[in-house]
């Protein structure tokens, strides 16, 4: 009896790791609606100190086409993707927007985050992320890894933290706000504190 459940926990193991494997690596991604705009300059020259008003007066999330990672990853920062966008942000979400630099937990860390409505792009370690704030797949970070790799997170805002979750079956990644630093968590419990920066550094 234990030697059948042991062969059936292992069967399970190996179908699941099979199956994100081929999820990885064999199927195709989804269709590139990224403006070609976003690409033609270098984005280090915006000041993301200046940012966007949210007061509805330009345009809403939903004019703006979703934007996905070029190829495996970008070789120059895009333009700020949600640049026109003026949608106040939903209720509950946390206005995290600008450039953040670690100080202390990873080396290297530095994303630009922009935000509108329950709209996100993060845009750092050469991939971008655009995604929506509804908790669901469907809406979530649909695009290549830093292995090249198909993923699905599922992202949602809860009690002011900001939480990916792989294929919405556990936590990856959080992002919350601790006074004007931002604490970004991987899933190995490091924790990388952030500061806001105007432009990104020459190097």
């Amino acid at each position: 009896m234990i030697l059948r459940i042991a062969y059936f926990l292992f069967g399970l193991f190996l179908f699941l790791v099979t199956f994100l494997l081929v999820y990885a690596f064999l199927v195709p991604r989804p269709l590139d609606t990224s403006d070609p705009s976003i690409f033609l300059k270098d984005g280090k020259i915006f000041n993301y100190c200046d940012l966007p008003k949210l007061d509805g007066s330009a345009k809403e999330a939903d004019d703006i086409p979703k934007a996905y990672t070029p190829g495996c990853g970008y070789s120059q920062i895009p333009m700020p993707i949600l640049a026109e966008c003026t949608e106040p942000l939903a209720e509950g979400v946390v206005d995290m927007r600008g450039l953040w630099k670690g100080i202390s937990g990873r080396k290297g860390f530095l994303e630009r985050i922009e935000q509108c409505g329950n709209r996100v792009v993060v845009t750092g370690h050469n991939l971008i992320h655009d995604f929506r704030l509804d908790g669901t797949l469907r809406n979530g970070a649909r695009d290549v890894g830093p292995a090249c790799d198909n993923f699905n997170s599922a992202i949602l805002f809860k009690d002011e933290v900001m939480t990916f979750r792989l294929f919405n079956l556990f936590d990856t990644v959080t992002r919350r706000l601790d006074g004007e630093d931002m604490i970004f968590t991987f899933i190995d419990g490091e924790e990388t504190r952030a500061k806001r920066m105007c432009k990104y550094p020459e190097d």
